[in-house]
């Protein structure tokens, strides 16, 4: 079965300082301890550029699930429902790219 990578980019609101910011990334580090994740990986934009590349974003995380239904669950995990709650407030804009594998 293919796997399931769910990335979601983050951009924070212009006028959020230090604290919200740092609240920001504690929040959405704890999402690592959700289960049924494969990989998690959060970060800021690389300092690579090329035309095609978009580092608008402030921070991407990016999820790797061993199938549908482990990021179904993760969805509903109270720790999602707990970042998203309190941290909703630090962002302007949210987008996300869910793929699975092909093979």
């Amino acid at each position: 079965m293919s796997k399931f990578v769910h990335v979601v980019n983050f951009w924070l609101k212009k006028e959020l300082d230090a604290t919200g910011r740092a609240a920001f990334v504690k929040g959405v580090n704890s999402l690592g301890q959700i289960k049924n994740l494969a990989a998690f990986h959060v970060g800021e934009p690389a300092p690579t550029d090329r035309p095609v590349i978009d580092r608008s974003y402030d921070y991407a995380l990016v999820c790797t699930f061993e199938n549908q239904e482990d990021h179904d669950l993760y969805q509903t995990d109270p720790i999602h429902d707990a970042f998203r709650d309190n941290c909703a407030q630090y962002w302007d804009k949210v987008l996300i790219y869910d793929s699975i594998g092909i093979e």
